[in-house]
């Protein structure tokens, strides 16, 4: 234990803060909670989603794909983000890695599963840490024939 309670202290709180970027981007986007979506952002972060959507830079491009298409393709979603595993570069800097499953109704009824991991890339500027990168590995986007997604009666 050759670091400093201070140093230990400030590693806690971020790791904390960057476990709620993550839980934020899955309540932000679920629940269209603009303002939360594009608060865990830094203004010239990337989002690479990859096929069939592409990659996206700064908050312009994510507003782009999240407005225009991922919510026009979804009438509901939920996220479940789990094993986040962090790696600190430096006082500032951290990446993480975690898994996502989805599962949702597309625009035209059709209930869909994904699996996929995330590989972030934060930054904490003028104390406050937002994700600078995310790269996105799908797993599988596949349809659930004969299944409807309904809330209870």
């Amino acid at each position: 234990m050759s670091e400093s309670i201070e140093t230990r202290l400030d590693r806690m709180e971020s790791r904390f803060a960057i476990h709620e970027l993550v839980s934020n981007y899955c309540h932000g986007f679920d629940k269209r909670d603009w303002d939360r979506f594009i608060g865990i952002w830094w203004e010239n972060a990337t989002w690479e989603i990859g096929p069939p959507f592409g990659n996206f830079e700064g908050h312009e491009g994510i507003s782009h794909v999240t407005r225009d298409i991922l919510w026009d393709a979804w009438l509901a979603s939920s996220h479940f983000t789990t094993n986040l595993v962090l790696t600190f570069d430096s006082d500032d800097s951290a990446s993480g890695i975690c898994d996502v499953d989805c599962i949702g109704t597309t625009s035209d009824g059709v209930a869909q599963t994904i699996s996929a991991t995330y590989r972030d890339d934060y930054e904490r500027r003028s104390g406050i840490w937002k994700i600078l990168r995310r790269r996105v590995a799908m797993h599988h986007f596949s349809p659930l024939p004969g299944v409807t997604l309904s809330p209870p009666e």
